[in-house]
């Protein structure tokens, strides 16, 4: 809802109230003591007006107690309106109304930035993540959440409305991640973003095996089962119990800022060339080519293509070294 939408509200309220104390006060005049209509417009206009010229006709006692219950009624009618101003100009509503117009504007101006559909418990977790990652991210959630100040952009809107998501710039972003508690909500705004947008990468959140299927022929490039995944690194953290805490390590941001990041390629070379242990410290860990399979752990004569993506770990110096050289 716009600024001048609200205004324009407050304005047709008074127009209302304004006009329906003007009918009441002429047709009173007109049936308590005999005025005429222009008579009874008249001497209403005054007294709500308060201007005081005088009397068109004597009034009676019954027309002197309707004059008071007429003027104490308007004085009513303005004391609501300035009231109800007030309150949305200096109660802090004004300013978050100012605010929320402000962001909707900001957020027209982004580029390849990432759309967050839903605040809940994955949700935060990946805005953490992308925060971290310096990342632009808008967020979409129903209800308000508490962390809202820590938020760069945020909408409190329904995700699975088309005018929704636009208004979130999907036209624009680079990716969605969607992580509503309800399947079918989010094969809904796969499908919808799928629409909006061809090229964006989509990643949804899934509850049942049965969604997974179903969320990628909408769409969605990737699915996430959170309970899945917990399970399964519940029973690895047994089996194997220090690959695990390693693991955990590198995506917790708990190792002096080492990291496992995705680059591509400017030129072909091959990893001999590149070198990239002796170069910048980084180290490359696999190769992901145009047709989806990786190569892990790929020898040092292997052929890197400009089509390929890098998958390699290294601090956030030794990775901006291998983006020089790549």
């Amino acid at each position: 809802m716009s600024l001048y939408k609200i205004l324009w509200e407050n304005v047709l309220i008074y127009l209302f109230l304004f006009i329906l104390l003007l009918s009441v006060g002429t047709f009173g005049y007109m049936v308590l003591d005999g005025y005429s209509f222009l008579e009874a417009l008249y001497m209403t206009t005054i007294t709500i007006s308060t201007v005081g010229y005088g009397e068109t006709k004597p009034l009676s006692n019954n027309g002197r107690i309707f004059t008071i219950f007429l003027i104490l009624s308007n004085f009513g009618v303005l004391t609501f309106m300035i009231s109800k101003i007030t309150r949305f100009l200096f109660d802090g509503d004004f300013i978050i109304l100012y605010k929320k117009l402000s962001m909707k504007k900001n957020i027209t101006n982004l580029r390849n930035h990432v759309i967050v559909c839903g605040c809940g418990q994955n949700g935060s977790e990946a805005i953490k993540e992308l925060r971290k990652s310096n990342i632009t991210f808008v967020v979409i959630d129903k209800k308000e959440p508490k962390n809202i100040h820590d938020l760069q952009y945020f909408l409190q809107e329904d995700a699975t409305q088309d005018e929704v998501l636009l208004n979130a710039g999907i036209l624009h972003a680079t990716a969605i991640l969607i992580t509503l508690p309800n399947d079918a909500e989010n094969i809904f705004v796969v499908l919808t973003a799928k629409e909006l947008n061809p090229n964006i990468t989509i990643i949804s959140r899934a509850s049942k095996d049965t969604s997974v299927k179903k969320l990628k022929s909408a769409g969605a490039q990737n699915v996430i089962m959170p309970d899945k995944l917990g399970g399964v690194h519940m029973a690895n953290l047994v089996l194997f119990p220090d690959v695990k805490e390693f693991i955990d390590v590198m995506s917790t941001y708990q190792n002096n800022g080492t990291r496992i990041t995705e680059l591509i390629p400017t030129k072909n070379s091959s990893l001999e060339t590149l070198n990239a242990w002796k170069n910048c410290g980084a180290n490359i860990l696999g190769i992901k080519q145009i047709n989806g399979e990786y190569i892990i752990n790929p020898s040092c004569h292997h052929e890197i293509l400009i089509t390929d993506r890098i998958i390699a770990i290294g601090n956030d110096e030794q990775i901006q070294a291998l983006k020089k050289i790549i």
